[in-house]
């Protein structure tokens, strides 16, 4: 893909800052719905009510909102303007099974679940971008989607969308549109610099089978939570002795069950884990050698059966288009200024976006990722003075700057949007333009 140029007709730089930069009301309106999911968050698959408090608030806009997409909480949500290209805006709705412990006054209000990843920012920030580009329409010609996805943390949702035949029914994007919430100071946004921005992965689940007996006679059992714990020291070497370094390749055992009760041995042991790296190749190693270490460790055990090792989901490596970042890395240091446009360093982190990004023909949708700083500034300040990290995804503590982070998150998407629809020719990609497709 070549960079995207902007019309020549397009309106001075002091006016289009003002076509993206929201107003106080429609900051207000955002926040609202932040505050409204991060008290009720819902986690994988089951974000009926997150679905719909945000699908209405954009069929309130004038959206038309296709809801229930691969029988899922999914939707998409559609704004015709005229001829030009397609751009989707995508934003995940899940939550984590995580414990808030933030002390916050909007804390979750639902036991054992967190927006702990910031999707409910995600989300906020599209109905904000979405607010300013309808309130801006006789500024740009083309078609607005706005995808709210289901099950991202599972890596299950983008997936299953891809195989329900969403473009298919809706048309392909000409250029898709995602940032994520990141342990960066707030205020800031972080565009990759040319290669991978996140990993591709693995998710497994094994189960290491044994012979159940009673505590006082394990002669005469075979024990598999021994198994397993032996298991787990020897799969945590494997990037360590097995994986160059180069691969950037990770793997985590996340959960380990067995037994019921002290005095009883069990008959099985049940793992899950998370595999990651940079390369398919390197996934690919990383998986025979899980598969190989588990069926060792049950040899040595005599076991009464193999092990079972099953993939349930994966991801493919996250890597935005070049050029199109480029074009957009510039967008947002007119708008936000240069200073708070930083580079990002190639993460472990994994997201299920890049099945949406490639087609059966073997092109890709073009796509810019970019993260979106959210630590207070103080709590930056005070974890670089004493040496510390800062609370990061995925903890109990993690809490975004809103006040810095939304407005910064509704104006990145705005303004890469305007920049994309501005009146002129199409978006110069891998896909051709499909503005006449219709649901």
């Amino acid at each position: 893909m070549t960079p995207v140029a902007a019309p020549e007709h397009q309106p001075p730089c002091a006016e289009v800052k003002a076509a993206v930069e929201p107003p106080r009301a429609e900051v207000k309106a955002a926040v609202e719905l932040y505050l409204a999911l991060h008290r009720a968050p819902e986690l994988s698959g089951a974000e009926h009510a997150t679905a719909d408090l945000l699908a209405d608030r954009l069929t309130a806009l004038g959206l038309t909102v296709h809801r229930g997409l691969a029988a899922t909480p999914s939707f998409l949500a559609e704004l015709r303007n005229g001829p030009g290209p397609t751009v989707l805006i995508r934003t995940e709705l899940d939550a984590l099974p995580v414990t808030e412990a933030t002390g916050l006054p909007y804390a979750s209000t639902v036991p054992g679940a967190m927006h702990a990843c910031g999707h409910d920012l995600h989300a906020a920030a599209a109905l904000g971008a979405a607010t300013r580009l309808t309130a801006t329409r006789a500024d740009w010609r083309g078609r607005l989607l706005v995808l709210g996805q289901s099950a991202e943390e599972t890596l299950t949702g983008a997936r299953a969308l891809a195989d329900d035949g969403l473009y298919d029914r809706f048309g392909r994007p000409d250029a898709i549109l995602a940032q994520h919430a990141a342990p960066l100071p707030a205020g800031t946004v972080a565009h990759a610099t040319g290669g991978p921005l996140m990993a591709g992965s693995r998710t497994l689940d094994a189960v290491l089978h044994g012979r159940g007996g009673h505590a006082a006679t394990p002669h005469l059992a075979v024990d598999p939570l021994l198994m397993a714990a032996s298991a787990v020291l020897r799969l945590h070497t494997l990037t360590a002795r097995e994986s160059a370094p180069a691969e950037g390749a990770v793997l985590t055992v996340g959960t380990l069950h067995a037994g019921t009760r002290p005095n009883v041995i069990p008959d099985r042991a049940t793992l899950s884990l998370s595999l990651r790296a940079f390369t398919e190749p390197a996934l690919d190693q990383l998986h025979e050698a899980v598969r190989r270490v588990l069926a060792a460790e049950s040899e040595a055990a005599a076991a009464p059966h193999p092990p079972e090792l099953v993939l349930t989901a994966r991801s493919p490596v996250l890597a935005p288009d070049p050029a199109l970042t480029a074009a957009l890395r510039t967008v947002h240091a007119e708008h936000l200024g240069a200073d708070r446009v930083l580079a990002a360093a190639p993460s472990p982190a994994t997201e299920d976006l890049s099945h949406l990004t490639a087609l059966p023909d073997g092109t890709r949708v073009p796509l810019a990722y970019w993260m979106l700083g959210t630590t207070p500034a103080a709590t930056w300040r005070a974890a670089a003075a004493e040496g510390r990290t800062v609370p990061a995804n995925h903890a109990p503590d993690f809490a975004p700057d809103l006040r810095q982070a939304l407005p910064t998150g509704i104006t990145a998407l705005t303004a890469a949007a305007r920049h994309l629809l501005a009146a002129g020719p199409p978006i110069v990609g891998a896909v051709p333009h499909r503005s006449e497709a219709t649901p």
